[in-house]
C-alpha cells in the first residue's frame, strides 16, 4: 500500500517480518527483516531483535546485516562482543575485516593486541609496517601437526 494514499502499488515490495514464536530471554529465537531500514508507512526504523537477528539492522545474539550487533556479527558495520565480520569490524575477542579492531584482529588495517594485516598496529603485531618475530610462532600453535 501507498503510505501516502492507501492504493496498492504494483511492482514494488517493501519487505517483508518474520519472528518465530518461540522466545528465549524474551526475545524471539529467529527475527528477520527484509526491505528497507525506515518502515514507510510508520517511517520508525525496522531493527532486527532476536537471538538470530536478520535484518539491514540486526541485532541479537547471532547478528547478521548491514548494521549487525550481538555476540557474534557478520555486516558492513559489524561490532561483536565474541567475533565480527565485515567491511567496518570491532570485536572484543576477534575481528576480521578491511577495518579491524579487537582483541585479535586480521585485516587490510587491523588494531589489536594480536593484529595481522596490511597495516598493523598492536602489542604483537604482524604487517607490512610492522614486522614481528613472535606472532607466526604464536598462530604457529594452532596449527595441527
Amino acid at each position: 500500500m501507498c503510505p501516502q494514499c492507501g492504493l496498492p502499488r504494483r511492482g514494488r515490495i517493501y519487505g517483508f517480518e518474520y519472528k518465530s514464536k518461540r522466545t528465549v530471554f524474551g526475545l524471539p529465537l529467529v527475527h528477520i527483516v527484509n526491505g528497507p531500514a525506515i518502515d514507510p508507512t510508520t517511517g520508525k526504523l525496522r531493527i532486527a531483535k532476536g537471538i538470530i537477528a536478520i535484518g539491514v539492522i540486526a541485532v541479537g545474539g547471532v547478528a547478521l546485516g548491514g548494521v549487525a550487533i550481538g555476540l557474534v556479527s557478520l555486516g558492513g558495520l559489524a561490532l561483536g562482543l565474541i567475533a565480527a565480520l565485515g567491511g567496518c569490524a570491532v570485536g572484543i575477542g576477534f575481528a576480521a575485516g578491511g577495518l579491524a579492531i579487537g582483541g585479535v584482529a586480521v585485516g587490510g588495517c587491523a588494531v589489536g593486541y594480536y593484529a595481522m594485516g596490511g597495516a598493523a598496529v598492536g602489542v604483537h603485531s604482524l604487517g607490512y609496517n610492522m614486522p614481528d618475530d613472535q606472532l607466526p610462532e604464536w598462530f604457529r600453535r594452532f596449527r595441527r601437526r
